[in-house]
Parts: C-alpha cells; structure tokens; sequence
C-alpha cells in the first residue's frame, strides 16, 4: 500500500466501515448529531462532513449506505446566545426543548430549533449532501422510544454502576492515571461543558434515573425524578416550580432519556456502524467511552467512530454555537465555493485541526485548489491528489455546480476592489486577462464572481481596498531620477526590441512580461531572460513596483500589477505616469 493510499483516510475508513456492518449482517448506516441550540458553526460541520464523506465513498462503491442526522431538537435550552433578534427575555425558557423555545424575532420559524436547523439544512443542499434527518423531538413525543426508555429504567442500577466508574474522572484524575496528552485535553474540554458531552447523568439526591422528564406545568426540565415502580411504570417527579406529578412512564411523552444513555440507545435504535464526535465526547468518562459499556445493554455495539479535532477561524478561539458571531456554513458559502469549502473538510484527517480562513487567506486557498484542479486536469496528480479534488468537486449522485470560467480569485478581488463591482467595468478588464479567449459575460464567472464580490464588501479592510488616483502625482513626477524615468519610458513606449508599446501588451500576460521585463532591460538583460539568485535584480524590481504602486495608487503595495494595470485602462495609466 502506497503512502497516498495510506493517507487517504476516507478510504480506509469506509473500508472498515464496510466490513464492520457485513461482521453484523446489517447494511452501513453512518449517522451525525446536530442540536440546533444556536448557529451551527463550521466546527458542527465536521461532524456532519466526516460521515458523508465516508458514506459517499460506501455509495460509490456500489453499497447500500444511509447518512442519518439526528437533529438534537429535543434538548434542553442551556442559555441564550448572543444571536441577532434575541434579548434577555429569552432566559424565561432555559430549560425548555428547543422546539418549545420561540425563534428570533424576525423568523419565519416556528421555533428555536426550527429556525436554526434550516439555515444549516440549505447549506447542506448547496454542499451536495444527502441524508435522511430525524427530529429527536418527533421521535421521543410519538412513543418511538418507549421500550428502549423502559428497559433503561428497569436497568438503571446496572447503568449507574457503569457511570459510577467514570464520575470522577476529570482533568485532574487524568493526569494521576498518566493518560495521553490528547486524554488529558480532551478531560478538561469535557469538564469545562460542551452541551451534551457535560449534561447530567441522572444521578441525584433521590437516586439514579436515566430518564429527565419536562414538566406539564411550566414545560422545564428543572425537574427531579423521586420515585419509580418497574410493574406499574408509575413515574413521581417534582419541579423547581412547585408542581408534582405522578405519570405512567408507558404513555408519558414529555421527557427523555439522559445524554450518555439517549446515544447508545439511538446507536442500537438506528443500528448506526459509523459516528465520529468531537474531543469533549470522547473524554475519559465522556459520552462515547461510556457507551462502548452502555451499548451492549441495548443490543448494540459502539460504531466506529473517529474523534475529529474542532475547527477554528483565523484568529478567532474555538468555537462555540451560543457564542454570537460565529461563522456558519452559510456565511462560508457566501464567499467561496461548495467545491472549496467541501476540499478544506475532506483533504485532512479527522484528527487534524485546521482553520478556515475568511480574511485575504481566502485567496491563498483558492489558489492551491486552483493548482490542484490544473494538476488533476492534466493528468499529473497523484492519487490522494485526484481522490480529494473528486470528493470536493462530486458526490455520488453527481457533481457540483462548477464556475464555467474560473479566473483567480485573486484576481478577481483585485478587479471587484478597483472597479467597486460596477460590472461594465469588470467585465472590460476580465475581457482583457485572455485576448485569444475573452470572457464573453459575467455569468461566465459565476458562482465565483459572486462570492468574491460578497467577500470584497463584506471582509476587506478599509487598509486593503485600492483607490487609484484621481490625478497624477506631479510632486513626485518632478522628483523622478534619470533611472526611474527611463524605467517609466520602456514600461510605456517600449525598448524598440522585446518590449513594445503598452497598448500592445494589453492582456495579463502581456503584461506581466512588461512589468517584469523592464528591470531586466535596464540591466541590459532580455526582457525574457530567467535569472535566479540577481539580488540586485530583485531589489530593482521591488523599487519599480513601489514607484508604479506610489504613482498609480498612492501606496507602496497594492493588487498585482499586471491586474491594476488593466483595471486602470492604458490611457488613464499613461496619464497618472506622466506619458
């Protein structure tokens, strides 16, 4: 097996993925978990990206596959975000489902978790995944999990045993049983509180119980269980709001299992043979190593599932669904493409952190997809190379929605940030980048051209914008030294040999050869002549481009000066240069 192979984590993944469900006579059925208690971020998105991933390269293979998505609806609402539309008014239905917590002001939504699953589950549409979702709270109010309920109760002394083993098991007892590095991090991230990972387990004053019941009264979960009879399934429990209840648990439905006994309950339920989580699941004591006991208890066996590090934002913390301003899927796809968002996921291992970029980095990835689009075109790609350009660009069910003309986003920001996206204007300049094969419309641009143009109003500082002059700098024309003047002459008229007359290079190529000829000429070297290792070749052309920079845009840098050059037009570049 080659290191490419090897390094191809969704492969291997689904291989043994493939192989566990054969061992248990059961198709493959790789699940997520989503609780839409706020914005579901791009580290939420993982946990959705790793097992389509890998059901998609199941479906490829011919197998049958089912991605399911858990929405998490039926959990309690731990705090108020800091979101748009919502106040502290919000704090009255702590402890309510989501589905019993009204939407942002301004939402069409019918609740909290509505409003907020639907904002993912448009992205999800545009990034070409497929699933079958089901709502926790559908599922727990119509009686589906009753038995399994049931038994968790009549098996609750068993249950409380085997979470008893793993109560104290914080940072601190991690580090006295000399766990990894990793071990220990992920304790402190579990005890610290990531929603479910550090939900109650059941045990209180009055005993283990499995199950937490919302009050009839006041609709919380700010409830305790006090007492049980397995014959009858009479169930008493009393609320911090005064009200006491006895129920039987046969017919109740407003309640639920609690975290660490609901998942492995739903692994067994949805015979689910893949579900990666996060580093806070995967603590010692932590939901996921508690289920490895739990699960036999239900018939079922832990699935697979890889433990994926947290996504951040350059520059920001991690990231946390109830803190406000947390980049969304949405707000990602608002300024790259599916493809791109799709490659960022699949191109690392699960285990690997990454940061998604939202500032002028964004050009940078785009750049080294681009590079990997051309490789893989031309036929030069290795085999991870082709196999994540394939999952980033299609699915199964087919391929993703491409931009029929791809030009760099980088110079396409450039253009947009010059132009302020007047499209007369744009699409004169982008016409010129290839003159054998102009751009004949916009659209040809697009999805691209519209996520740049997002990005460029919406992430670019006001440092980084370019403002071209409105007149020439006659000051520091005057002050021009015989040298930069000359320079200033070739660039315009030419040196009658290698370099002809500004209008006459008028493409990108054309003139990025002229740009970058005129040092070289100077120095009475070809203007096509590769040289390496000149430093004093490479000083003279930082001087030329900061004088160009200096003289068209009033700044020492600025957008490549190929693409500023365009974007100026010959006769106002002639004008600003003094020629």
């Amino acid at each position: 097996m080659t290191d490419q192979q090897l390094d191809d984590w969704v492969s291997r993944l689904a291989d043994e993925t493939i192989a566990d469900a054969k061992a248990k006579g059961t198709k493959v059925v790789c699940a997520s978990g989503i609780s839409p208690s706020g914005p579901i971020h791009l580290g939420n998105l993982r946990e959705v990206m790793t097992p389509h991933l890998v059901a998609d390269e199941v479906r490829r293979r011919g197998i049958e596959v089912e991605h399911i998505i858990s929405w998490d609806d039926f959990d309690r609402f731990r705090k108020v975000p800091n979101v748009p539309g919502v106040d502290s008014s919000w704090e009255q239905h702590i402890g309510k489902p989501l589905t019993d917590v009204p939407p942002p002001k301004g939402s069409t939504a019918t609740s909290w978790a509505e409003h907020f699953r639907g904002q993912l589950e448009d992205s999800l549409a545009e990034l070409g995944i497929t699933y079958r979702g089901i709502s926790q709270t559908g599922q727990y109010l119509s009686g589906a999990y009753t038995e399994q309920i049931l038994f968790a109760m009549s098996q609750r002394s068993e249950i409380d045993k085997v979470l008893d083993q793993y109560r104290t098991l914080g940072p601190k007892k991690a580090k006295q049983q000399k766990l990894s590095e990793e071990e220990a991090a992920a304790a402190a991230e579990a005890e610290e509180g990531s929603g479910a990972a550090a939900e109650d387990d059941g045990r209180g004053e009055t005993g283990y119980y499995p199950y937490k019941p919302y009050c009839t009264e006041c609709g919380t979960d700010f409830t305790t269980v006090t007492a049980y009879d397995d014959a009858t399934t009479a169930m008493t429990y009393t609320c911090r709001c005064g009200h006491t209840e006895t129920v039987n648990l046969r017919e109740f439905r407003r309640g639920k299992l609690v975290w660490k006994v609901d998942w492995p309950m739903r692994w067994s339920y949805e015979k689910v043979t893949f579900e990666p989580s996060g580093v806070d699941h995967q603590s010692p004591g932590s939901s996921y190593v508690v289920g490895k006991e739990l699960a036999p208890m239900f018939g079922w066996e832990r699935p697979l599932g890889p433990m994926y590090a947290f996504v951040g934002i350059k520059g920001m913390a991690k990231m946390s669904s109830s803190r406000g301003g947390v980049p969304t899927p949405a707000d990602a796809l608002q300024i790259m493409e599916p493809q791109l968002l799709r490659w960022l996921y699949a191109r690392r291992k699960p285990a690997q952190s990454f940061s998604v970029a939202f500032d002028a980095e964004v050009e940078r990835m785009y750049d080294e997809w681009d590079s990997l689009v051309k490789k893989v075109a031309a036929d030069k790609g290795q085999p991870g190379d082709v196999a994540s350009y394939t999952r980033a660009s299609s699915t199964a069910v087919g391929s993703l929605r491409l931009t029929p003309r791809p030009v760099s986003y980088r110079t396409l920001a450039s253009i947009v940030d010059i132009t302020t996206g007047d499209p007369d204007q744009t699409l004169r300049i982008v016409a010129a980048l290839d003159a054998d094969n102009p751009v004949a419309s916009l659209d040809q641009l697009r999805p691209r051209l519209s996520c740049v143009e997002h990005w460029v109003e919406t992430q670019m500082t006001d440092e980084e914008r370019t403002v071209v002059r409105a007149s020439a700098d006659t000051d520091r024309l005057a002050s021009l030294t015989d040298g930069e003047r000359e320079g200033l002459r070739i660039l315009l008229d030419g040196n009658g040999a290698d370099l002809h007359a500004l209008e006459e290079s008028w493409s990108l190529d054309g003139l990025t050869h002229q740009v970058y000829g005129v040092p070289k000429v100077q120095r009475g070297l070809a203007a096509d002549q590769i040289v390496k290792g000149d430093k004093e070749l490479g000083a003279a052309q930082r001087q030329f481009f900061k004088l160009l920079y200096n003289l068209l845009v009033d700044k020492d840098t600025g957008p490549r000066l190929p693409t500023l050059l365009l974007a100026v037009g010959a006769e106002r570049t002639r004008s600003l240069l003094g020629r």
